[in-house]
């Protein structure tokens, strides 16, 4: 599931959205606020959908994202208006970010209790196997065969190989784990959906979880953009993914061991320094090996951040209303997914340089890591 979710990421969407904006006239921020308004009503959406995965069975519900995810390809393989483009591109974000990811990390946060820190990292690596694969096949298709004929061969792996691959999986439903999530664990009770939207520290957790979906969506989606302001080829970043998978999944490996031994919130105020760091030099270099220096200390925060946002709710907040807590987190982080390409697109068209926004986010990464330090211990003192 989480390889499938690929299909809905801005990372692979995005390598289509120089064609898509040359055959619809769209500039940047036009084409970034279509992606922001669809992105933002599928969070909206997963608020609502991603809290049937306490009521209902997980196979059930697979089957009909799997399905709702097929017909995102479709439509946007034959797209033609902004309006086709609109709903095509709300059912990937809806179905691929959204509820694959959802699914996913909520199932395992229930299913394992032990060692979920190792389960979730293992599991993670359908996310890095997608960045790595997906980005080079996805450039390779399109000169073969067309950006559209690319996104109907998606819609045929999902149909003839996923679905049938992930029904066959969830033949038997398995049941939540009874034990404890880890012998340091913080929670003491099962917090309600509402509990943890009136706890304070749950908004300044969010602080420190949202700068990847924020930054790497808004870098991806603007790549095109940000290798031509550079003349750079377009195969600079596509060809980076494969360095960044290899990191990616040894620092997802090793972060599933560390959050078992030391716990998720003792890690969560160290592991976006990486990535701040890189942006700061993608932002202020020129040379195209930035681009493959900035994927590996991606690489390094998005294996730890992988591991984290599967490991660090049930710790905090409990396992039993997991499914519409994280159903509320995963929304938000939609949201934060398409806040970023909007704002990126509409400041660049207002003149804003792009290198500019890069370097700011990556200051932002650098001090969160200070709040995020102080709001951990109080976390772990309560």
């Amino acid at each position: 599931m989480l390889f499938a979710s690929s299909f809905g990421q801005t990372f692979f969407i995005s390598l289509s959205g120089g064609e898509i904006r040359r055959e619809l006239d769209l500039s940047d921020g036009q084409f970034g606020l279509v992606y922001m308004a669809v992105t933002l009503a599928s969070a909206f959406s997963l608020v609502w959908l991603g809290k049937i995965l306490d009521v209902k069975a997980v196979r059930s519900i697979v089957a009909l994202a799997v399905l709702a995810l097929a017909s995102g390809a479709i439509g946007l393989a034959y797209s033609s208006s902004i309006v086709v483009l609109a709903v095509s591109l709300f059912l990937l974000r809806l179905f691929g970010q959204g509820m694959m990811v959802h699914i996913a990390y909520t199932t395992i946060g229930r299913w394992f209790s032990a060692e979920r820190g190792r389960a979730v990292s293992i599991s993670a690596l359908g996310v890095n196997a997608g960045q790595a694969l997906l980005p080079l096949l996805a450039v390779a298709g399109m000169a073969a065969f067309g950006w559209r004929n690319l996104w109907v061969i998606v819609a045929a792996f999902i149909i003839l190989i996923l679905f049938p691959v992930l029904l066959a999986l969830l033949k038997v439903e398995r049941v939540t784990a009874p034990v404890p999530v880890l012998p340091t664990a913080q929670v003491s009770r099962n917090w309600m959906r509402g509990e943890v939207l009136r706890d304070p520290y749950f908004y300044l957790l969010m602080l420190g979880m949202l700068p990847p979906a924020f930054i790497s969506n808004t870098i991806f989606f603007h790549q095109v953009h940000l290798s031509q302001s550079k003349g750079w080829p377009l195969e600079t970043f596509a060809s980076a993914f494969l360095i960044y998978a290899v990191v990616a999944v040894s620092n997802s490996l090793l972060s599933g061991y560390l959050v078992d031994r030391f716990s998720a919130l003792r890690l969560l105020p160290f592991y976006l320094l990486p990535f701040g760091v890189g942006c700061l030099l993608l932002g202020a270099v020129d040379a195209p090996w930035v681009v493959f220096v900035f994927m590996v200390l991606y690489g390094i925060s998005d294996g730890f951040s992988l591991t984290l946002f599967g490991s660090l709710w049930p710790e905090v907040y409990g396992v039993k209303y997991l499914g519409a807590i994280r159903a509320v987190i995963v929304a938000t982080m939609v949201f934060a997914s398409a806040l970023g390409p909007g704002l990126g697109g509409m400041l660049i068209d207002s003149g804003v340089a792009f290198t500019s926004q890069i370097m700011v986010m990556g200051v932002y990464c650098v001090l969160i890591c200070a709040v995020l330090l102080s709001l951990t211990r109080h976390i772990r003192m309560r």
